[in-house]
């Protein structure tokens, strides 16, 4: 996916502002932060979204899901606690077709959320 701007920040083309990664997942702060804690948890696949996700999925959205929870310790937001978001499409709120999980903390978050 040539064009797909997160998998060009995977690839390292792009600089970004790393925290965590391994041979799965690439987690960087999101540019635009909602929240004191904003950071993109994405697979280093390219995968659309949960849409496109297969069985053959089923570990890395565990390990996806690990890495937020890992990254939220690591950042200090556990113990008060944090929200992890997933958009599917456009309705959603999806911009970047390459599926990544929100992980937002440090201030108090509402319900309903949009």
């Amino acid at each position: 996916m040539s064009e797909c701007l997160f998998c060009k920040f995977v690839n390292h083309e792009i600089p970004t502002q790393v925290v965590y990664e391994d041979e799965r997942a690439f987690a960087f702060r999101d540019i635009n932060p909602q929240a004191p804690t904003h950071i993109l948890v994405v697979p280093r696949q390219h995968i659309e979204n949960l849409a496109a996700m297969h069985t053959e999925h089923e570990s890395l959205m565990g390990h996806l899901l690990w890495v937020c929870a890992e990254l939220a310790r690591q950042e200090g937001i556990e113990a008060e606690g944090y929200r992890v978001v997933l958009n599917t499409n456009r309705a959603a709120g999806q911009s970047v077709y390459h599926l990544h999980f929100h992980l937002l903390g440090g201030r108090h978050m509402t319900w309903p959320p949009g």
